[in-house]
């Protein structure tokens, strides 16, 4: 365990390159040894470089020979400031590069002006790597001792198969627990957020242990809270955890602090209930071990007055008295902290320890509560979306994860609809999966029923904690509303709700309101409307899997219809490394998209396959019956819809564009393309014997590389879960200077379901669903291609006017981005 204790020294290098003298027997170098491959063996570039830099009058150097290497694993920490630093500077993160030349592994780090590509997610794990500068900064309070850093770079494709059974060069970077290249921090952090544990530093084996109470005091915690000013020695605690919340991580660069970590648990006796704060390296050391519900024993801890803006947690129990004047305080030292789970055999009735009350609810009861409400809910997973993130705070490199769930449980027809944040817990949260059992506690209720459509969905909370293994036992097995859930289950396990499932794809959640003044009231934003010329910096301020909400003003002038199965067949996986000046539209898109604007019309031959062709098996995805098909719910109103245009090779008008765009479109003096749907904002139907691939799709990218069971599918091989194919969609700015293309997604809700009309644009973004019910085949449903029709007869009213566009941006990394269009007012709303 790294504690305090045993301070890393600060500078370059815990474990570097090693220097040693030439002349000297290679094979004993303290810290690590330069070891050569056999004489027969194929040559290490990374020594050659090595060699090439130590011969150097410069630190730094061009190798002679540029080949490829592989990327293994990209790790980030916070690197303190430099003793010669005079103003303290925001967070800083660094990144160290594990690559794999064939013979050797190096770990190497990275210049912090190439630190954009890991934003971007472009230097990744399981690339191909073209290193063409590297320098060495060197450990001056270490003989022969450095680091090779990386200055330039040219990131290519995601290689297949990676092997990982090349050793280290350097014997030191094998050393556990890993520590990062340089300064004085114990540890890495996790990739894409502050809130995961990470890394071997993080233990797992604290087990429940018998004690022997005779010549042990305890004091009750109401006792406490009456006498602790006057005491200098406290009596040891007996309590149970009642709630436990996610890590907080408070490191910064001026702050020397090896493991800067900070975790609440309420914990509660017979008397009442109060906060305990665990700092530091005892995070590392017991988080992971510590559970709601569990007995602790705590001695050797120290007291103090409450921080007087946090808010406590409700208590399980109202009877228990909610104490909230003091804080109990643990540390590795001053005082070193005694910590001792003990078995709940060994807990007795007279202490009266009180017991874990739940708060379940199912989805029938949450329509009826309130805003802000406290629940727990135990359900099938339904839909999980992909991991998303969003910034903590403006300007800094701080972010939240999270992703949207559906939970159903049976009670209603309607699923509960979780945002769902990181946990702390990445173990289960990167591991979810539909048709999962899934439990999640502390869930608060987020409700607006004055606008349309109602916002009603939960959020987790700081104490949230998520259950999808190992129910048995637990102890809310014991509550009614669980059980009724588990009988429920039983009867369900053959049917639609089981395999009717969903997995990844763009989410637009929550709903706009109905109106603009509505949507002003809900954003906290410095400026509520972005200037169209803004919009490029706004894209390219967004990092890896960010998602933004935006408002511009502009008028809209080309409306054209792009079928499903059509929208992902130019998006290469390998599309990468775009220029500046480039749209993040592929080549084949934009040829694609130029070959529909000459014709102006889709032919009905290229339509989507019907249902008939696909059955939902793993079988489905061989090779020869890989096809992109039309699925869902409205899959049968398709086929229906289609044949009412006839069979023959009729062609319908899918495209429309105003006389200003004809005016206006060759005097832009920019076009931003961004209207293109990639195949990974497509949601998928869930097939479980590949829930590990579809898993890892939707998750964020992984620190280090994981090698593939076999040779995987395509995403494109799984159905789509969504059938009316998406419409591209040109706004003009005001000035009639610069437009963008966006992506309109139609989708329908119950009420548009029921009157099968879509008046104009306007009512058909008025309301949304993503994942609508089944419904009744009528002649009056409008299939994918009517619908089209509808709009595109509907956008005629458009000409000229001026709207206000709700835009969502998401950057999907490797140079990947989407703009959607998700609403439009007019200006007087």
């Amino acid at each position: 365990m790294s504690g305090e204790s045993g301070q890393p020294q600060a500078g370059p290098s815990h474990a570097g390159l090693d220097w040693p003298n030439l002349q000297r027997d290679r094979a004993g170098v303290p810290g690590g040894v330069i070891r050569r491959a056999g004489a027969q063996g194929p040559r290490s570039w990374i020594q050659k470089v090595l060699e090439q830099i130590t011969g150097s009058p410069r630190q730094w150097v061009t190798p002679s020979e540029v080949v490829p290497v592989t990327v293994l694993a990209v790790q980030r920490y916070l690197l303190e400031d430099e003793p010669r630093d005079t103003v303290p500077k925001p967070p800083l993160y660094c990144y160290d590069v594990t690559i794999s030349d064939g013979v050797y592994q190096e770990k190497c780090y990275l210049d912090p002006s190439l630190n954009s590509l890991v934003y971007q997610n472009i230097l990744k794990v399981g690339i191909e790597m073209k290193i063409s500068r590297v320098s060495c900064l060197y450990n001056e309070k270490r003989v022969g001792q450095g680091i090779l850093c990386i200055d330039n770079v040219h990131c290519g494709e995601t290689l297949d198969a990676i092997s990982l059974e090349t050793p280290f060069r350097n014997r030191a970077h094998e050393e556990k627990p890993e520590r990062p290249l340089r300064g004085g921090k114990s540890h890495y952090l996790a990739l894409w957020n502050n809130e995961d544990p990470y890394g071997d530093i993080w233990l797992t084996d604290k087990q429940p242990e018998e004690y022997n109470f005779n010549n042990t005091r305890i004091i009750s915690l109401s006792h406490l809270e009456m006498t602790w000013a006057n005491r200098r020695n406290f009596p040891a605690l007996l309590v149970r955890i009642l709630h436990k919340s996610k890590l907080r991580y408070y490191g910064k660069p001026d702050k020397k602090m090896i493991e800067p970590y900070q975790t609440f648990l309420e914990v509660a006796d017979s008397s009442g209930t109060v906060s305990v704060i665990m700092w530091n390296a005892l995070c590392p050391e017991w988080y992971k071990s510590l559970r709601v519900g569990l007995v602790l024993l705590l001695q050797d801890y120290s007291v103090k007055k409450s921080y007087p803006f946090r808010m406590q947690p409700l208590p399980v129990d109202p009877q228990i008295k909610l104490i909230s004047t003091m804080e109990i305080c643990l540390n590795l030292r001053d005082p070193p902290t005694n910590i001792i789970i003990i078995p709940e055999k060994q807990v007795k009735p007279e202490w009266r320890l009180p017991k874990l009350n739940h708060r379940f609810i199912t989805r029938s009861e949450l329509d009826d509560m309130p805003e802000n409400h406290i629940c727990d809910v135990i359900g099938m997973l339904a839909f999980v979306g992909r991991v998303q993130r969003s910034k903590k705070k403006e300007n800094r490199e701080d972010f939240w994860s999270y992703r949207w769930i559906h939970i159903a449980d049976g009670t209603s027809e309607q699923p509960f609809i979780v945002e769902l944040f990181s946990t702390s817990q990445p173990e289960i949260f990167e591991n979810i999966y539909p048709m999962t059992y899934f439990v999640c506690t502390q869930l608060k209720v987020v409700r607006n029923d004055t606008q349309v459509p109602k916002l009603l969905y939960l959020t987790t909370t700081n104490e949230s904690r998520v259950f999808i293994t190992g129910h048995r036992g637990q102890p809310y097995t014991y509550d009614t509303k669980v059980k009724n859930f588990i009988q429920w289950i039983k009867t369900k396990t053959d049917s639609g709700e089981m395999k009717n499932t969903v997995i990844g794809g763009y989410y637009p959640y929550p709903p706009v309101p109905e109106t603009f003044s509505k949507y002003s009231n809900s954003v906290k934003v410095e400026s509520l409307l972005t200037a169209i010329s803004e919009v490029r910096k706004e894209i390219e301020d967004l990092q890896y899997r960010e998602q933004k909400r935006i408002a511009i003003q502009g008028i809209i002038t080309v409306i054209k219809y792009i079928p499903h199965g059509c929208a992902t067949e130019s998006a290469s996986a390998s599309e990468t490394l775009l220029n500046d000046n480039q749209p993040s539209t592929s080549q084949a898109a934009r040829e694609e998209s130029h070959r529909q604007e000459r014709d102006g019309k889709w032919h009905q031959d290229d339509r989507p396959m019907s249902p008939q062709c696909f059955q939902s098996t793993s079988a489905s995805l061989s090779p020869s019956k890989k096809r992109r098909i039309l699925q869902g719910p409205y899959a049968k109103q398709e086929s229906t819809s289609a044949s009412t245009l006839g069979k023959g090779r009729k062609t319908i008008s899918d495209r429309w564009e105003s006389q200003m765009w004809r005016e206006k479109s060759f005097g832009l003096i920019d076009h931003l393309h961004y209207s293109h749907v990639y195949p990974e904002s497509i949601p998928r139907k869930f097939i479980l014997e590949h829930r590990k691939f579809l898993t890892q799709q939707y998750n964020s990218q992984p620190a280090k590389y994981v090698p593939p069971e076999g040779k995987p599918p395509k995403l494109d091989d799984f159905m789509s879960a969504r059938s009316l194919g998406h419409f591209e969609v040109t706004i003009l700015g005001l000035n009639h200077e610069i437009a963008i293309d966006v992506a309109f997604l139609p989708m329908y809700c119950p009420e548009d379901v029921r009157t099968s009309q879509i008046d104009t644009l306007l009512t058909c973004m008025n309301y949304s669903c993503v994942y609508p019910p089944e419904v009744t085949v009528s002649d009056r449903f409008p299939g994918p291609r009517a619908l089209a029709s509808d709009i595109i007869r509907a956008a005629t009213e458009l000409d000229r006017v001026h709207i206000i566009g709700i835009l969502d941006i998401c950057n999907l990394g490797n140079n990947k981005v989407e703009v959607y269009l998700q609403k439009i007012y007019s200006p007087e709303n």
